[in-house]
């Protein structure tokens, strides 16, 4: 049965007063008088928050000893093509609030409504990815492969415009970052079928803000279970899967960068993201594809940006 607000804070009182009840306050007094400032504007919360966390809990050593083995193991699986440590934060709901925080903190001051919504950048991104013409594919799988045969019922035209929240005119030269998971759940870099940066590309934005690009209708996916996030889901009794999407970071001179993704409204895991990520305003509709042989399905979605 679930505390009420006043039983939980009776159950922390208690809890702290079988502790040093001066412990706290001395190690948030040993920040020194040159400290960083925005280091030690938060640091007395974080602390208060850590230790009150501790003592409500009674965290055992051995409990801390695993919860850092945990961390420890998410840093040594990290790397450029994978973030570990970050999916930790994100099944954590972390990275979803703290977006949510970013963006309040930049635009409560400004109309933002029409401004396309950020959301979590993800453990897959990866920098440097082809830069491409407008029309091209992130495809890079030959034809004739299984896997390419496997997905050729999804490959789809993705189109939009980079706008100005501002004035609304178009954004040209904004840069179109794009990845995305391929048909079977899978970035490139956890499938040896797909060549390297399959499904990842940059487009240029034309005169007119225009973008365009052939990829594949992307489908839910499974947290790996091969890592420690993985395996703190299943702990938590949580489901593993996100429901279908792109990822994008949009890039122009004198705009905010824009890290965000759009999301097949259709998928079955849409009001019930792992990530805690789904936004309304990312939702899109595939459509099937006439009058196009590279695609069986299309899709549009405008960009709007803030100015920096």
């Amino acid at each position: 049965m679930a505390l009420t607000k006043k039983e939980n804070e009776t159950n922390g009182a208690a809890a702290k007063a079988k502790y040093d009840p001066e412990f706290t306050d001395n190690v948030i007094a040993a920040t020194g008088s040159k400290a960083h400032p925005r280091l030690k504007e938060i640091m007395p919360s974080l602390l208060r928050h850590l230790h009150d966390f501790a003592r409500d809990v009674d965290l055992t050593i051995a409990e801390l000893m695993a919860g850092i083995e945990l961390i420890n193991e998410a840093g040594r699986m990290s790397t450029d093509k994978r973030n570990e440590t970050g999916l930790l934060c994100d099944i954590l709901g972390l990275e979803s609030l703290v977006d949510e925080i970013t963006s309040k903190l930049l635009f409560e001051s400004r109309e933002s409504g029409a401004i396309t919504p950020s959301t979590v950048l993800g453990p897959f991104y990866r920098k440097d990815a082809p830069l491409l013409p407008n029309g091209s594919s992130i495809i890079y799988t030959a034809p004739d492969t299984f896997w390419y045969l496997q997905a050729e019922r999804w490959l789809t035209h993705l189109s939009g415009r980079v706008l100005s929240a501002s004035t609304g005119k178009p954004a040209p030269g904004a840069v179109v970052d794009i990845w995305q998971a391929g048909p079977n759940g899978l970035y490139e870099q956890q499938d040896p079928a797909q060549p390297d940066m399959n499904l990842r590309g940059r487009f240029q934005t034309d005169e007119l803000g225009r973008y365009a690009l052939y990829c594949v209708r992307p489908a839910a996916y499974k947290v790996a279970p091969d890592g420690p996030a993985g395996r703190l889901l299943e702990l938590l009794d949580r489901h593993p899967y996100r429901p279908a999407h792109i990822h994008f970071v949009i890039t122009a001179p004198g705009f905010r960068t824009l890290t965000t993704q759009i999301f097949d409204r259709e998928d079955m895991y849409i009001k019930d993201d792992t990530v805690f990520a789904v936004k309304n305003e990312l939702l899109v509709s595939f459509e099937p594809c006439e009058g196009d042989e590279k695609a069986r399905w299309t899709v549009k979605y405008d960009f709007v940006l803030s100015e920096a």
